[in-house]
């Protein structure tokens, strides 16, 4: 059976940049959002060189890429804002696991994007990258997505609190999008398994095994993929308390830890999905056990109402000269009754007996 797993991506050298993802043939494009709560300019369409001049310190930026094959224009954008190679490689590779670096000036954030397939009992994976500097936040998409589509069309008619705030709650209602991700491929593979479980009360195929080991994988990888997560939203707290990096305001914590009980919600929920999952299991096993057992008790009533019969058979089988009842004019009939009559007493025992 084969398992869900990141993609394998070649080693690379730290100082060597290549999109390791499956996208490669997207376009890549840049959008940007100055704002504050009196004011919003988009622009789409610039190149990294005139960033100088639409980028406003005083306001909220908020730079989206769509695409990380043009290793070229990652490596601009790195430039220009000074990012370390490290960091542009783990934008780039998207075999890296969610992961959370704070640097003195630099947030980054890594984290994958888990969606159903349509019609198929596959997970995709989109790998989303964050660096945020003093009142700029950049994301990195693989490919052009709705993820974020709700949180413009929020900063573009000013609903909610997100023009009043800065770029830290701008990250934060970007990774909440990202984890109602994993609540609508929960809820899907839950829909699967409640299938999957009337299933094996109405059939005992082998295909409804393997369809159940298939969705067993899916919360397994599920798992594998919130726990780096829960784990760097917690490690979140800790920038509050070494003051290290002093781009994020006080207030806005509140908002993470939120995130992090989100992240121990799902995990409590893949736990409960993957017993139930193993209930379903069980409860195959069980009932392939029961119909080999009907199957045997038949075949046991059938040889034990045959096993006087073959006696009898046996017996008058026999080459003797000397035997009475061969000489009777209806002997074959008195034994054929007697069969009959032995038959059905059997069965009408066993019947009693409620053995069938």
């Amino acid at each position: 059976m084969r398992k869900i797993k990141y993609k394998k991506g070649r080693k690379l050298q730290p100082y060597i940049l290549e999109y390791t993802g499956i996208h490669k043939n997207n376009e890549s494009e840049m959008q940007l959002f100055v704002y504050d709560s009196l004011d919003l300019v988009e622009y789409k369409d610039f190149e990294v060189q005139d960033l100088d001049k639409y980028i406003n310190t005083q306001k909220t930026n908020w730079l989206n890429i769509h695409g990380l094959n043009n290793v070229e224009l990652i490596k601009t954008i790195g430039s220009h804002f000074e990012i370390d190679n490290f960091m542009l490689a783990d934008i780039l590779n998207t075999t890296k696991r969610t992961k959370l670096e704070e640097l003195p000036e630099i947030l980054f954030f890594n984290i994958k994007s888990l969606l159903p397939v349509e019609d198929s009992d596959n997970i995709r994976v989109e790998q989303i990258s964050f660096l945020m500097k003093e009142g700029v936040l950049i994301s990195f998409q693989e490919k052009r997505s709705d993820f974020f589509a709700h949180i413009r069309e929020r900063i573009r008619t000013h609903s909610g609190i997100v023009r009043i705030k800065k770029a830290d709650y701008l990250l934060y209602i970007l990774l909440d999008a990202i984890m109602e991700n994993f609540y609508i491929t929960i809820e899907n593979e839950e829909d699967k398994i409640e299938e999957l479980i009337n299933l094996t009360k109405n059939s005992t195929d082998p295909v409804i095994l393997e369809k159940i080991e298939k969705h067993r994988d899916n919360f397994n990888f599920l798992k594998r993929s919130i726990i780096p997560l829960r784990d760097s939203l917690f490690d979140i707290k800790s920038i509050k308390e070494d003051n290290l990096f002093n781009v994020m305001e006080a207030d806005s914590f509140i908002f993470f830890t939120r995130l992090h009980q989100k992240s121990l919600e799902l995990l409590e929920q893949i736990e409960s999905d993957m017993g139930s999952l193993e209930s379903a299991s069980n409860f195959f096993f069980s009932a392939q056990t029961h119909k080999m057992n009907e199957i045997m008790k038949t075949l046991t009533i059938v040889s034990a109402i045959f096993i006087p019969l073959t006696f009898i058979v046996g017996v008058y089988g026999m080459n003797f000269e000397h035997m009475p009842e061969l000489k009777y004019e209806n002997g074959y009939y008195t034994i054929m009754g007697i069969m009959i009559l032995i038959g059905i007493m059997m069965v009408f025992y066993f019947k009693k007996r409620k053995w069938f």
